[in-house]
C-alpha cells in the first residue's frame, strides 16, 4: 500500500493572530518595471508582490497613493482608499486627474490580508510618463548631411551583393566623413540652485554619453537596435547628482552600429540609414520655479576622434595618440573643432527605450596561453578576390593565444604599457586552426581590433561599438611579463573577456542529479545570454540578426529563466516594424537585409509575430501584447492564407537543422508545407482567441471556419490512413499534428505509437531540428513519455546535449553534431529547458489560467534522476521545487508559493491534486 504524509511547514500560524509585521509590501513596479523613467503609456498600471513568513497568506483589499513630485513639492494625485480586491498586479491607475509627461511621480501602497490586517505602508517608488512629442523638440546634429554623404538607400545589399560591380561603386562613392566616429561637446553654465536634471539622449548607432567627464549609464551600444525607417529609441538618464555650479560640459561619442554598416573587413550586409547623428535634450530644473533646456543644435562643436574605425562586423581602430584630453571637460579649448551640421531626422518615430541596455554582465580571465611558433596569414586581392596564403614565423608577430575558458559575445579588454605609436593587434574567435592561431573561418572575417598605444603608462582599451563571439583571444605585437623583450614591444599586462548582454535579470535556478542535464541547462544559459542583445539574434558573430523562429520555439524556456517584461515588447514591435504591407512578416526583424525565399519568408518564423504574445500572457497574464498585435496577427494568417494552394502552405525552411546521415541545413527529414502548414494552422487558432478576447465574434466565425478547411486539408494531404503515419512518418510529421491535436477522431493513440515506435528505432535519439525539437519534446512530455525523454536526452552521443558537452562546448552549438562546423554559439536548440521546469520540476500555470498565480505543481520522477531542485520568479514571486528520492524510494518534496498565490499539488503517480495556499510545503511519499 502507497503511504501517503502531506506535511506543511508553519502551517502553526494560520491559526495565530496575524499582525501588521506578519506581512509586507515588496518589488513594487509601474508597468512591470521599477523606477521607469519614461512609460510610453498614459494610464501606468501598479504592481507589488506580498512578503511574509506565515503560510496561506492572500490578499484581500489595497490602498494606494500617488504624488506628483515637482522638485521638493509633493502633490498629491489620487488616493485610491480600501479597495477590496485580492489583485496585486496589473492594477490600473483611476485616478481622475490626467498624468502629466515627462513629470516625476512617487507613490506608496499598503495591503490587507485575509483577515483584515493591514501592512505597513511601503517605501515610496516612482515612474515618470514618456515625454509628449512637443517636448523632444531638439535637432539632429552631426558632421555631414544626408545628401553630402551619399549614401546608397535600401537593404539590397547582402553579402553576395555586394560583389556586383554596380552596388561596389555605390559604396565607393560615399563620403568617408559619414561612417566615422566623431565627437560632440557642449558646455554651458549652471548659476542657480537645481532641483532635477533629466538627460534625454539617442545617438546613432550607438553612443557613449559623458557628463563633466564621467560616463553616464552603464549600458553598452545604446540605444538598442531598430528599424530606424520605424522606430528610433532614446534613453532617459537622472543627471541631477552630476551638474555642478559653473561651467558644465558635455561629451557624446558616436559609433556606427547597425544604423550605419558601410562595411570594411568582414561583412554580412551593408546597409545605412545614414551618418552617426545625435539627440540631446538636458531639462534643468530649479529650486525658483524656473526651467532651462540645453538642446543639440547648430550651435555645438564636433571632433573626428581616437576611433579611426569602427564596425558592428569588422571590428574597431583606436589610435591613442589621438587623445584630446579633458574634451568632455568643462574649459577645454575647443576653438579648434567644427561647427556640426543639423541633419535631418531618422525617419522612424522617437521613442522612449523601456526594454533593458546591454551591459557588461561578467568578465573571464586567461586559462591558458601559448606562444605561436608560426601563423598562416591569409590576404585577399581587393580587384580579383584572389586568396593568398603565406605562413610567418612568429618572430614576425610576437603572437600569443588565449583561451580565456568561455565561448561568448563580447569583447576583449587588455591592460598595455608601451611606447607611443606601439602598436598591438588583437584576434577574437570560438576556434583554433591547425597551426594553433585564432581561426574566424566558419564564423565571419576579418574581425579584429587594432590599439596603437600614446605611451602614457598603463593603457587600458576596450572596444565600444563592435562585438564578437570568442572564446579565445590572439594578441599580436606584444611581450608578456617575464618576456625577454629585445623589440621593446609593448608589454601586456592583464588581458579579459567581457560578456556583453542584455541586462534583462535572470530568474530561475535548475540543478538536478544528472550532470548532462546540469550541463546542458548551463550551456543553454550562456548562449542565450550570447544572442541576447538588442535582439534575440542567431550567433554573435557570423550574423547578429534577430531570426525570429528561435524565440516562440524556445519561448517557454526563455520565459522561465529571465524577465522578459519589458524586453519582449520591444522584440514584437521590431516584428511589427518589419511586417510588410502584404502581411508577410520576414524571417529577421529588424529587416536589414532582404534575404529572398526560402530564407527571407518562412511561416515557422513569421509565426512568432502570433505565438510570442500568447506566450507573454501565459507568464504574465496581460494580454496587453495580444490587444496590440492583433492587426499584425490576423493580417499574417491573411498573408499565409493567400499564399495557400488548396490550405497548404508549402514555402519556408521546414524543420531547419534537422538530425541524420547528412550535413545539416535544409529539411531533409519532414516535408516542407507538412511544417509550413501545421504553423499556419496554429496561427489561426490563436487569431481565433485573439478574436474571442476582443470580442470580436465575426473573426472567431470566419477564422474558426478557416481552421477546419485547413485541418481537413492538411489530413487528406499528409495522413495515411492505412499506416496512421503523416508524412514521411519522421519524428516531426507525427509529432506537430500530436502537438496540435489534428488528428481525425480515434487515431490519436495509433499516431503516438508512431512516434514513440519511431524514436526506438533510432536507438531512442532524435532526428527533429531547430523546429522540430519543441514539438517532439512536448508531445512526449504531455503524453506520458517523459522516461522517453529521459533516454533521448541522457547519454553522450549526437544527436544530443551530451555529445556537445563531451565535444568541449561551453555554448549550445548550432548542429547535433559540432564536428560539421558551423557556428559554436546559437540557442536554436535550447527546447529542453522547458522540459526542465515544466516537466522534471513541474511548474506550470493551472490549467485555464495565466500568469503564475494560480499554479499547478506536477514534478515527473524518471530514470534514475534522485534529486530536482528549480525556482523561477513570477510577477507575484518566487516558486520553488525541490525533490528527492532516496535509496528506499522514498519520495520527499518542498515546495514554496508566493503570498496571493494558491498551487495544486500532484505527487508522482496521483492523479488527484493537493490544494495549498502560500508559503513553503513538504510532502513525502512512497513510490
Amino acid at each position: 500500500m502507497q503511504k501517503l504524509i502531506l506535511g506543511t511547514v508553519f502551517s502553526f500560524c494560520s491559526i495565530v493572530s496575524a499582525n501588521a509585521a506578519d506581512i509586507a509590501v515588496a518589488k513594487m513596479t509601474c508597468e512591470m518595471n521599477v523606477r521607469p523613467l519614461a512609460l510610453d503609456c498614459e494610464l501606468p498600471r501598479f504592481g507589488w508582490q506580498l512578503a511574509s513568513d506565515r503560510n496561506g497568506v492572500m490578499q484581500s483589499a489595497y490602498e494606494l497613493e500617488l504624488f506628483e513630485a515637482d522638485g521638493s513639492k509633493r502633490q498629491s494625485v489620487w488616493k485610491s482608499g480600501k479597495i477590496r480586491s485580492d489583485k496585486s498586479q496589473l492594477v490600473d491607475y483611476a485616478g481622475n486627474t490626467p498624468l502629466k509627461p515627462a513629470m516625476k511621480y512617487i507613490w506608496k501602497v499598503r495591503v490587507w490580508d485575509q483577515n483584515d490586517q493591514v501592512s505597513e505602508w511601503s517605501e515610496m517608488s516612482e515612474f515618470r510618463l514618456a515625454p509628449s512629442k512637443e517636448f523632444l523638440n531638439a535637432s539632429w546634429i552631426g558632421a555631414i548631411s544626408h545628401a553630402d554623404a551619399r549614401i546608397p538607400h535600401g537593404r539590397k545589399f547582402h553579402q553576395s551583393d555586394l560583389r556586383k560591380p554596380e552596388n561596389k561603386q555605390l559604396w565607393a562613392d560615399v563620403d568617408t566623413l559619414a561612417k566615422k566616429s566623431i565627437s560632440l561637446r557642449k558646455s554651458f553654465p549652471v548659476t542657480k540652485k537645481g532641483t532635477e536634471a533629466t538627460a534625454y539622449v539617442c545617438g546613432l548607432g550607438h553612443y557613449e554619453f559623458s557628463l563633466n567627464g564621467d560616463k553616464v549609464g552603464d549600458g553598452e551600444f545604446t540605444p538598442l537596435w531598430s528599424d530606424y525607417e520605424k522606430t528610433v529609441y532614446y534613453n532617459v538618464f537622472d543627471v541631477t547628482d552630476r551638474l555642478r555650479k559653473g561651467e558644465n560640459a558635455i561629451g557624446v561619442m558616436l559609433g556606427n552600429g547597425f544604423y550605419n554598416v558601410q562595411g570594411g573587413r568582414y561583412r554580412k550586409l551593408q546597409v545605412s540609414f545614414g551618418a552617426p547623428t545625435l539627440f540631446f535634450k538636458l531639462l534643468l530644473k530649479y529650486t525658483d520655479g524656473s526651467t532651462e533646456e540645453i538642446l543639440s543644435d547648430a550651435g555645438w562643436k564636433y571632433s573626428l576622434n581616437e576611433m579611426t574605425f569602427n564596425c558592428l562586423y569588422g571590428g574597431e581602430n583606436f589610435d591613442a595618440r589621438l587623445e584630446q584630453k579633458g574634451w568632455n571637460l568643462p574649459g577645454f579649448d575647443d576653438s579648434a573643432w567644427k561647427p556640426v551640421v543639423v541633419q535631418d531626422a531618422p525617419k522612424g518615430e522617437l521613442t522612449p527605450q523601456v526594454a533593458p541596455p546591454v551591459k557588461v554582465m561578467e568578465r573571464y580571465g586567461i586559462k591558458t596561453s601559448a606562444r605561436l611558433d608560426s601563423i598562416d596569414v591569409t590576404t585577399k586581392d581587393a580587384v580579383t578576390r584572389k586568396k593568398t596564403t603565406r605562413r610567418l614565423p612568429a618572430d614576425s608577430l610576437n603572437a600569443y593565444v588565449f583561451d580565456m575558458g568561455q565561448n561568448m559575445a563580447g569583447v576583449p579588454e587588455i591592460v598595455l604599457k608601451g611606447r607611443k605609436g606601439d602598436k598591438v593587434r588583437i584576434w577574437v574567435g570560438e576556434s583554433l586552426g591547425e597551426d594553433g592561431a585564432v581561426s574566424q573561418k566558419q564564423t565571419g572575417g576579418a574581425h579584429y581590433y587594432d590599439y596603437t598605444l600614446k605611451g602614457e603608462g598603463d593603457e587600458t582599451y576596450r572596444p565600444r561599438f563592435s562585438y564578437y563571439g570568442f572564446r579565445y583571444i590572439q594578441v599580436e605585437g606584444v611581450a608578456l611579463k617575464g618576456d625577454r623583450n629585445k623589440k621593446k614591444l609593448p608589454v601586456m599586462k592583464d588581458l579579459r573577456s567581457c560578456f556583453l548582454y542584455n541586462s534583462a535579470p535572470k530568474i530561475s535556478e535548475f540543478n538536478s542529479s544528472n550532470a548532462i542535464f546540469n550541463d546542458a541547462h548551463r550551456i543553454i544559459e550562456k548562449a542565450v545570454r550570447s544572442n541576447m542583445q538588442a535582439v534575440f539574434t542567431d550567433c554573435p558573430h557570423r550574423e547578429k540578426l534577430g531570426w525570429l523562429e528561435q524565440i516562440h520555439l524556445n519561448g517557454p524556456g526563455l520565459f522561465y529563466n529571465y524577465d522578459l517584461t519589458a524586453y519582449i515588447p520591444k522584440v514584437l514591435r521590431d516584428m511589427s516594424d518589419s511586417q510588410y504591407s502584404n502581411g508577410m512578416v520576414p524571417t529577421i526583424a529588424p529587416e536589414y537585409t532582404e534575404f529572398g525565399e526560402p530564407f527571407g519568408d518562412s511561416p515557422e518564423w513569421g509565426s512568432s509575430a502570433v505565438i510570442v504574445p500568447f506566450q507573454y500572457y501565459d507568464y504574465y497574464g496581460d494580454n496587453t501584447l495580444i490587444r496590440q498585435s492583433y492587426p499584425m496577427m490576423r493580417k499574417y494568417v491573411d498573408y499565409l492564407t493567400s499564399r495557400a494552394d488548396n490550405h497548404i502552405v508549402s514555402h519556408g525552411l521546414g524543420d531547419w537543422y534537422d538530425y541524420g546521415d547528412f550535413r545539416a541545413g535544409f529539411s531533409r527529414n519532414t516535408p516542407v508545407p507538412l511544417v509550413a502548414t501545421a504553423h499556419y494552422y496554429q496561427d489561426i487558432l490563436y487569431v481565433i482567441e485573439a478574436a474571442r478576447m476582443l470580442g470580436n465574434q465575426y473573426d472567431v466565425d470566419f477564422y474558426t471556419a478557416l481552421a477546419t478547411r485547413v485541418k481537413d486539408a492538411f489530413n487528406k494531404r499528409f495522413f495515411n490512413e492505412q499506416t496512421a503515419q503523416y508524412g514521411t512518418g519522421s519524428q516531426c510529421s507525427n509529432a506537430l499534428p500530436l502537438f496540435l491535436d489534428m488528428m481525425p477522431e480515434g487515431t490519436r493513440a495509433k499516431v503516438l505509437d508512431n512516434l514513440v515506435s519511431d524514436v526506438h528505432k533510432h536507438g531512442d535519439r532524435l532526428t527533429t531540428g531547430d523546429v522540430g525539437n519543441r514539438y517532439l519534446f512536448q508531445t512526449l512530455a504531455r503524453n506520458g513519455q517523459n522516461e522517453l525523454m529521459y533516454k533521448m536526452h541522457n547519454h553522450q552521443e549526437a544527436p544530443g546535449y551530451g555529445f556537445q558537452l563531451l565535444f568541449g562546448a561551453t555554448t549550445l552549438t548550432e548542429q547535433w553534431d559540432p564536428r560539421q562546423g558551423a557556428s559554436w554559439n546559437h540557442f536554436m536548440m535550447g527546447q529542453i529547458d522547458e522540459w526542465f521546469f515544466s516537466s522534471l520540476a513541474g511548474i506550470n500555470n493551472r490549467k485555464g489560467e495565466a500568469g503564475f498565480r494560480r499554479l499547478e505543481i506536477r514534478p515527473q520522477v524518471v530514470g534514475d534522476l534522485n534529486r530536482v531542485q528549480s525556482s523561477f520568479e513570477t510577477l507575484y514571486g518566487i516558486v520553488s521545487v525541490q525533490w528527492q528520492v532516496d535509496a528506499d524510494r522514498n519520495f520527499r518534496m518542498k515546495v514554496k508559493v508566493p503570498a496571493n498565490c494558491t498551487a495544486d499539488i500532484y505527487l508522482p503517480g496521483e492523479d488527484n491534486a493537493q490544494p495549498v495556499g502560500s508559503g513553503e510545503h513538504l510532502f513525502t511519499k512512497q513510490l
